[in-house]
């Protein structure tokens, strides 16, 4: 279909994203499928965070390596797929097959240790810890490969905010539904809300146009052929690349500042909540204000700004807010610092972080979209948790209270932002070099 054949946007479309006529489609079935990954996570997540908050912060370390572990497992096993099936198939099994994973946890949160506190209620919930860990990186990795392998770099500065409007209108309800329902209906019950917002995920998957922009080449990369290659070259590839090196950099020390905010967080809220039902509840309250805050400029700003600051700038951006943030959680290391500051923060991330970072992506090989991508946004991303775990209780350990940890986190904040300077510019340069 040609662009003057192609049904013209509507002008309220057009005030929000600079969409032409042939990316129209594909965009909005993008939006969807975003919004219902990001609605189907942000269910459990408050799940996950309430059994943070129960382990305790000298317990953490211990289920951030599980969870490095599920995802050394887990990365072989998806590149297989990724090798043997088309991407259209390979990733509709990889989402049915984290469907039959909640629906398992359904089970045995419901018939197995119902009761809050015993034994088997302890372990089931730090397995289920660990294996959302798993899930929401792999569920979200997988969908920004597809994006980054769907559209330009030019297509994805001004597409690419607007799209990750759903996630964050998925994030909001998500958050919304567990906060309101938990109490009433139980958490074991969200559990199957979530594995049919996953299910409508995977129809959207199967649904997007098979031209998904005005280049014909879309074509080909969603025909029924397996992209084939190396099993290992996920991680090869990464090793032989200083691109792909700079962005894992750049992955682990926005994991280590995340890690760093997380448990602080958590060990102010278990001071100041008794229970899992209000800690719970504090924590889908704190997800809905961040999904909110990041509406607006996703919506209207995120793809200009992130062309009239240039990608450079645009990545600097959440390293800058996190040098000052750990400056003032070091100097008032309270509940209302630490919720502002991560409220701040993720906020940020989602509305103009995570949008820059996913361009990086789209000029490198497509192989690397599905193999390197994944392998640096679940085992690169999981290792800068457990360099900030293990960190945390070192310098914990030494006698640093709070304040000291979250002092000894600037410097790193720093170098996090010439990295992110550095990645921007040769974005731009590779970008230049393929058109």
């Amino acid at each position: 279909m040609s662009e003057s054949d192609a049904p013209q946007p509507h002008p309220l479309l057009r005030r929000m994203v600079d969409v032409r006529s042939s990316e129209v489609r594909a965009m909005l079935v993008s939006f969807a499928y975003f919004f219902f990954v990001l609605s189907g996570w942000f269910v459990m997540r408050p799940m996950r965070e309430a059994v943070a908050v129960a382990t305790g912060v000298s317990k953490l370390p211990f289920l951030f390596a599980g969870t490095l572990t599920a995802v050394l497992i887990a990365n072989p096993l998806f590149s297989a797929l990724v090798v043997r099936y088309p991407v259209r198939k390979f990733i509709a099994i990889t989402y049915q097959f984290f469907v039959a994973n909640i629906l398992i946890f359904y089970a045995l949160m419901t018939f197995v240790a119902p009761r809050e506190g015993s034994a088997g209620d302890i372990w089931i919930g730090r397995a289920f810890f660990v294996w959302t860990s798993v899930f929401n990186l792999f569920v979200v990795s997988i969908f920004w490969a597809f994006m980054a392998d769907s559209f330009r770099s030019e297509q994805a500065k001004r597409l690419f905010g607007f799209i990750a409007v759903g996630g964050t209108l998925g994030s909001v309800l998500g958050s919304a539904a567990t906060a309101e329902l938990a109490p009433v209906i139980g958490t074991p019950n969200l559990l199957l809300l979530s594995a049919t917002l996953i299910e409508l995920a995977v129809l959207c998957v199967m649904r997007f146009p098979t031209q998904a922009g005005a280049h014909e080449e879309n074509v080909a990369r969603h025909a029924d052929v397996p992209i084939g290659g190396k099993l290992l070259a996920g991680i090869t590839n990464v090793l032989k690349s200083p691109y792909l090196l700079g962005i894992s950099a750049f992955l682990v020390m926005l994991t280590m500042g995340s890690t760093i905010l997380y448990f602080e967080q958590a060990d102010i809220v278990g001071k100041a909540f008794a229970d899992r039902a209000a800690r719970t509840a504090v924590m889908a309250r704190i997800e809905l204000v961040v999904q909110s805050l990041t509406l607006v400029p996703q919506i209207f700003l995120t793809g200009r700004l992130i062309r009239w600051m240039g990608l450079a700038l645009s990545l600097a951006f959440l390293p800058f807010v996190s040098l000052v943030g750990f400056a003032a959680l070091g100097t008032w290391p309270v509940f209302a610092v630490v919720a502002t500051m991560a409220i701040v923060r993720r906020a940020g991330n989602f509305a103009l972080n995570n949008p820059s970072m996913e361009i990086l992506f789209t000029v490198i090989p497509r192989e690397d979209k599905y193999k390197a991508k994944n392998f640096i946004e679940t085992f690169v991303y999981r290792a800068g948790d457990q360099v900030g775990a293990w960190g945390y209780a070192g310098l914990a350990a030494l006698g640093l209270g709070m304040s000291g940890i979250a002092y000894a986190a600037v410097p790193l904040a720093g170098i996090w932002l010439m990295l992110g300077v550095w990645l921007g510019r040769e974005q731009g340069r590779l970008a230049s070099r393929a058109s």
